[in-house]
């Protein structure tokens, strides 16, 4: 009786069973999420009786621009099923600001793409490229850490670099760049990018450029890899990552696009067909409205500007040092110590900051202080650090 019993059970739905030989577990395939390790040191900066300072992860904490939400609500009734290539007048409006704002040159239709927000592109691009076992994909050396989880989940071989011209470029398949860079707000400068670009396409390498905080320079004019200074009027083998999340503080409307080389764009079109990667209706229109205005970003601008001066000085006058940081919304800051214990003292200050070895172990002794705080949190940091 109990052998059948114990049978029995062993095949309920509910009991444990042993995966099929072809499945992978994700502690095989990823790394340890990185956030899940700051969860003491964030206890311990919420225990501040004047609450937590969260600098920790870039998201926007300022109002959606009425604008914005206006074009949101009237597209609110829009039953049927949206595409994946965009409206003819998402796709208007997307070529029409990378010619406005890129200076790129003859984009039609063919060279825009709407996307659900960077990251999911970011992370299933070499996937969705065909990449697997025996390619290789490039990223900065310090770099959002998602760069190298979209190589593994693909089954690549993810290679980081200081200098993606000294990469051996044998089955590299796809380079990353990141500029402005998040962590670091490093911006590649205008002849650097075009020296890698005639390196990439030398070697038949596809450029991928996430471009993503582009509009946010401020001790430097980050360009764009499709400005024709940088690509010589040609858009091939590069193309463009853009979003509206940090510039007009849309990370909730998932908002963003690619831009470039049609030929790839094309692909990548026919295969998020099949896979029903559409952005929202309503998304398509708030996007259409944000980058047909320049104001918001303009007074949205100001913001980090104010808060950058203000967070800066005050970092310094507390014994950090600031390396690059001349655009984005973060600052690469140390004490020349483990970033861990950096990111201990902090937390006693009532804030909470990343650390910079999440981008990598060449971050181990910095940490990255984000832009994103309301003026009356980043003034309670400043007073704090005083």
């Amino acid at each position: 009786m109990s052998t059948v019993s114990s049978t029995a059970s062993a095949s309920t739905p509910d009991s444990p069973s042993t995966p099929p030989s072809s499945f992978l577990a994700v502690s095989d395939r990823l790394p340890v999420f990185p956030w899940d390790r700051l969860e003491p040191y964030k206890a311990t900066a919420t225990a501040h009786p004047d609450g937590i300072v969260d600098l920790s992860i870039g998201t926007p904490v300022d109002p959606v621009p009425d604008l914005i939400q206006k074009a949101l609500a009237e597209a609110a009734d829009s039953p049927g099923y949206p595409t994946v290539w965009g409206t003819p007048q998402l796709r208007d409006a997307l070529t029409d600001w990378c010619e406005r704002r890129l200076g790129a040159r003859g984009l039609t239709h063919r060279n825009v793409l709407p996307i659900v927000g960077s990251k999911e592109l970011v992370a299933w691009l070499p996937t969705q490229l065909g990449l697997g076992p025996g390619d290789r994909v490039g990223y900065p050396r310090l770099a959002y850490p998602t760069y190298e989880v979209g190589a593994r989940l693909a089954r690549a071989e993810a290679v980081d670099y200081d200098d993606p011209t000294e990469l051996d470029p044998t089955d590299l398949r796809l380079l990353w760049l990141n500029s402005p860079s998040n962590p670091t707000g490093r911006v590649l400068g205008k002849d650097e990018l075009t020296r890698i670009v005639s390196w990439a396409r030398e070697h038949g390498v596809l450029v991928f450029s996430d471009e993503c905080y582009l509009e946010l320079g401020w001790a430097a004019e980050p360009v764009s890899v499709l400005h024709p200074d940088v690509c010589g009027g040609s858009h091939e083998g590069l193309v463009a990552v853009h979003s509206l999340s940090k510039r007009s503080n849309l990370a909730g409307y998932r908002a963003a696009f690619l831009a470039g080389d049609e030929r790839v764009l094309g692909e990548l079109l026919e295969i998020r067909k099949h896979g029903g990667m559409m952005t929202p209706a309503t998304t398509q229109a708030a996007v259409i409205a944000a980058l047909g205005d320049d104001e918001h970003v303009r007074v949205q601008r100001e913001r980090y500007l104010a808060r950058r001066a203000a967070l800066r000085d005050a970092l310094l006058k507390h014994g950090f040092r600031i390396e690059h940081s001349e655009a984005s919304l973060y600052l690469w800051a140390t004490r020349d110590e483990s970033c861990w214990d950096t990111v201990a003292h902090l937390a006693d200050l009532g804030i909470l900051v990343a650390p910079g070895d999440f981008y990598g172990p060449a971050g181990d002794r910095f940490v990255r202080v984000a832009l994103t705080a309301t003026d009356e949190r980043v003034a309670a940091a400043v007073h704090r650090l005083a």
